[in-house]
């Protein structure tokens, strides 16, 4: 936890006291927006008629520029806005949002009408009927963009004790613990908003995440006195084209092969004194040929410009008790339960015994975590598609193949091994990720640094997208059913899993050889910590 020195703050205002407002802000929007997630396949095709196909994809794109629109938010923040305006800005986009797909489920005539069972004869959704829709996808990914793009850097920019340093471990400690909460918020989320939905429709079940939404609202801006507000005064866009064009001004100047303090520019408050050896040719922007003419008396630049876990889950048995059965979008449940299990496990127990056994405090080196995480997603997804080959193996032999909503008899636990390894993966390597991203990069590049690993989740949303339709576009030629049709009884997603094991092996590899060019890590670049930092060390 955030322990003592973090009260020690010359800054009257940030602090712990605004640490609650900011994580319950991003939890309660984390509820509200996972709270459609899971069961929001079955809502696309039970209510607009959709083939699970292009269901699959509005989702994929759906969730890609969730992920991705923080990359835009956070640029916004830290060259424009500020991250305050920006978060606020978010709750009330997000809130629009879901009000308006919300109204979806109350207005007569905002979806087609229903058709049966096996889908004859169904009518599809009008344009006019799609376009709300449409918009509601597009405002809650906008406003998640605007909040996530700025809450976890807002909050780290709360630590700040007044004299521009953190404590490193305080820092290491919030962001496990902001995973923490964000984590248990999805949990509520993937459990009892589901079961709203399952048991008391959609009305009331897309009623409740705005209802928490509006309260994400309020609980942000009740604390708005007491925040930190750092103003945004760091152009990033402008600042890289600079850099390249100065460059390219420099491409016949030689780097010197020891490089000293003065023969580079470095701005005021910057803490890094030397560049990187990473992509050398772009030091040429910041070399000082002749400090009399490149530079002004205040030490500026006088010139610078040359310087589907839900349908496998609803086909089998998912009852815990006679009288008691799991909702199919609420397993995900099990992923986020390992996760937040392990963050307090590793932070509270593992860590400090490690540190007791080595005499100093240590900590597994990010390299090493973000390359467990890739390992052990690459092990769910082999487990996934076992149980999948297992599960279509029994509704063959059961005779219930060509049965849509059939349940054969084999236990939904069988998920488990595939939502833990899940919820490992993500403990080591999301969390991982965005502490390398944000001790790396400059500090005008906070808010940038807490969203790049988003900036992955939405590519990857897109690539599986892509996968999924060039797969279902492959495997049906010839006149055949293809590996993933709306029935998963006839296909085969047993072999997708495969394609998707071998995917991920392949992208461990690749990680591996990114590793090797990268070079060691060089720590937080632009922040000062306290001194006694540096005697941590890795386990």
């Amino acid at each position: 936890m955030i322990t003592e020195p973090l009260l020690i703050n010359k800054n009257p205002k940030g602090g712990l006291r605004t640490l609650p407002f900011i994580i319950a802000n991003e939890a309660f929007e984390r509820m509200a927006t996972v709270g459609f997630t899971p069961n929001m396949i079955l809502y696309l095709c039970r209510e607009y008629n959709m083939e699970t196909t292009p269901a699959t994809n509005i989702i994929f794109i759906w969730t890609a520029a969730t992920n991705f629109l923080p990359i835009v938010g956070a640029l916004l923040a830290d060259s424009y806005v500020g991250r305050y305006r920006m978060i606020g800005f978010g709750c009330f986009t997000c809130l629009l949002g879901m009000v308006l797909l919300w109204s979806t489920t109350i207005l007569p005539g905002a979806k087609p009408p229903a058709c049966d069972q096996l889908r004859n004869g169904c009518e599809s959704a009008t344009w006019s009927q799609l376009m709300p829709l449409y918009f509601a996808f597009g405002l809650m990914s906008l406003g998640s963009g605007g909040i996530r793009s700025s809450s976890l850097a807002f909050g780290a920019e709360q630590l700040d004790k007044g004299d521009g340093t953190k404590s490193k471990g305080a820092l290491q400690s919030y962001f496990s613990w902001y995973y923490v909460f964000v984590s248990a918020s999805s949990i509520v989320a993937v459990t009892c908003i589901v079961y709203i939905q399952d048991n008391l429709g959609w009305k009331v079940g897309f009623g409740v995440p705005a209802v928490i939404m509006l309260l994400s609202a309020l609980t942000f801006f009740l604390a708005s006195p007491f925040y930190v507000k750092s103003k945004a005064n760091t152009s990033l866009l402008p600042g890289l084209a600079q850099v390249l064009v100065a460059s390219f001004k420099n491409r016949r100047t030689k780097l010197p092969t020891q490089a000293t303090e003065e023969m580079y520019h470095h701005g005021k408050g910057s803490m890094r004194l030397m560049p990187s050896e990473n992509l050398r040719f772009l030091n040429k922007a910041c070399m000082v040929k002749h400090p009399e003419q490149d530079l002004t008396p205040d030490g500026r630049a006088s010139n610078p410009s040359s310087l589907c876990t839900v349908e496998q889950a609803s086909s089998m048995d998912r009852h815990v008790t006679p009288n008691f059965e799991i909702p199919s979008g609420s397993f995900t449940i099990f992923a986020i339960l390992t996760l937040t299990i392990w963050i307090g496990l590793y932070d509270r127990a593992l860590l400090p015994l490690a540190s007791k056994i080595k005499g100093k405090p240590c900590q597994l080196s990010l390299k090493l975590r973000m390359g467990i995480g890739l390992l052990f997603s690459t092990a769910s997804m082999t487990a996934w598609a076992i149980v999948e080959a297992a599960r279509r193996s029994i509704a063959i032999n059961e005779g219930i193949s060509d049965d849509l909503r059939a349940v054969v008899q084999m236990s939904a636990m069988w998920q488990l091994p595939y939502l833990v390894l899940s919820g490992l993966a993500m403990a080591f390597n999301m969390i991982g990720q965005t502490e390398f991203y944000y001790t790396e990069l400059p500090k005008s590049m906070s808010s940038i640094a807490s969203t790049l690993s988003g900036a992955g989740l939405s590519a990857a949303n897109l690539v599986a997208s892509l996968i999924m339709n060039a797969v279902d576009d492959i495997t049906k030629r010839g006149g055949k059913g293809g590996w993933i049709p709306s029935n998963i009884n006839k296909g085969h997603y047993d072999y997708y899993y495969w394609l998707l094991t071998a995917l991920s092996m392949a992208n461990f590899l690749y990680y591996l050889a990114c590793c090797k060019a990268y070079g060691p890590f060089k720590g937080r670049v632009g922040t000062a910590f306290d001194d006694k930092d540096g005697m941590e060390e890795e386990c």
